[in-house]
């Protein structure tokens, strides 16, 4: 294996860390399928990352942690985080292993995903990573269930991050992220649930916690994961409900005609934590996670500019009512894609 070479140049203390698998995404420019479609769009992707960018767009001291090839493709993806405000000071090259690709292909029974990441540069991350991440002393460190379906070390690093050797005192923030194409329900059953079980705050839709687990419910999904300071339950186009020391809170999502769906969870993670760490109300950082979320299903990419901040915090003070009947077609953005923007709330 190659030795690792940074990328990027250092930054002090990211208030945020997320570890994990980036990729180039390929994807048609416009709702088309790739067996006809002629013109096409490559951009950064992965579900950590996807985080990362929109916690730095809402202006968070963002890193991302992983391995990319060193190669064209890898390039263009450290280029696009770099824009984005993302510090990649955590980044390892890698010589000997690409960077993992993946096509959309949309059609009328919703979008398909390819993916070509066997053998990639990503698969190769370890445990000695955390190691590097603990001596940033971040206030989180988030990671999705994604890496641990990569390759056994990636499955090591997982393990490393939620608990042999956790990051300080880092908050320690999971995605269930359960993807089919990586890994069969019967395998990923156990692993995601003790890895959530050691995480402090734990992301899951509800398709993916009946799929994996059989839970009906999102107070079954509650008792199930029942270690863990804070769980939020998604509920695809319903609800999403958050699960911590009080009551639970429920925050109906809101109502969207998606152009494409990949890429929402992230949004929905990287929108609730911006609300965390900002000391926000529960029903806030549950309306932050839908407005993210139902911004990036309006687009083909996996991350787009982040709206008007003064748009964000005005809707973070609607009233029940006015949120259920509040639209976010006219969302005004920001700018070209990686300028980001700065949320006052």
């Amino acid at each position: 294996m190659s030795q690792p070479q940074a990328a990027g140049p250092a930054r002090p203390s990211p208030e945020v860390i997320c570890v994990g698998e980036s990729m180039a995404m390929v994807a048609p420019t416009g709702p088309e399928p790739l067996r006809t479609a002629g013109k096409f769009a490559i951009r950064a992707a992965g579900a950590e990352s996807n985080v990362a960018m929109y916690l730095a767009a809402l202006g968070h001291s963002a890193a991302w942690a992983g391995r990319v090839g060193e190669d064209p493709l890898g390039d263009r993806v450290l280029d696009e985080f770099a824009r984005a405000g993302v510090d990649l000071s955590l980044v390892a090259r890698d010589h000997e292993a690409p960077t993992g690709v993946y096509f959309k292909d949309p059609g009328p029974a919703g979008t398909q995903v390819y993916y070509y990441r066997g053998g990639s540069a990503a698969s190769r991350m370890t445990a000695e990573l955390v190691d590097r991440v603990a001596a940033l002393r971040p206030a989180a460190v988030h990671i999705s269930g994604i890496v641990p379906a990569l390759s056994a070390s990636c499955a090591g690093l997982t393990r490393a991050v939620v608990s042999d050797r956790r990051p300080g005192d880092a908050l320690i923030s999971f995605d269930v992220n359960f993807r089919a194409a990586l890994w069969e329900p019967e395998a990923a059953r156990d692993v995601l649930r003790d890895v959530a079980q050691a995480a402090d705050v734990v992301f899951v839709g509800m398709d993916e916690a009946r799929e994996l687990w059989g839970s009906r419910t999102a107070a079954e999904v509650r008792s199930l994961l029942h270690r863990p300071a804070t769980v939020v339950v998604k509920n695809g186009g319903g609800a999403a409900t958050e699960y911590g020391d009080g009551a639970p809170q429920a925050v109906p999502a809101l109502k969207v005609t998606a152009v494409e769906p990949i890429g929402a969870g992230d949004a929905f993670a990287a929108g609730w934590l911006s609300g965390y760490l900002r000391r926000l109300a529960p029903v806030q950082r549950l309306r932050l996670g839908h407005i993210l979320a139902a911004h990036t299903m309006r687009s083909m990419a996996d991350f787009e500019p982040v709206v008007s901040p003064e748009v964000l915090g005005d809707v973070l003070a609607l009233t029940e009512a006015e949120w259920l009947n509040w639209s976010p077609r006219d969302l005004p953005v920001t700018g070209e894609a990686g300028e980001g923007a700065v949320m006052a709330v």
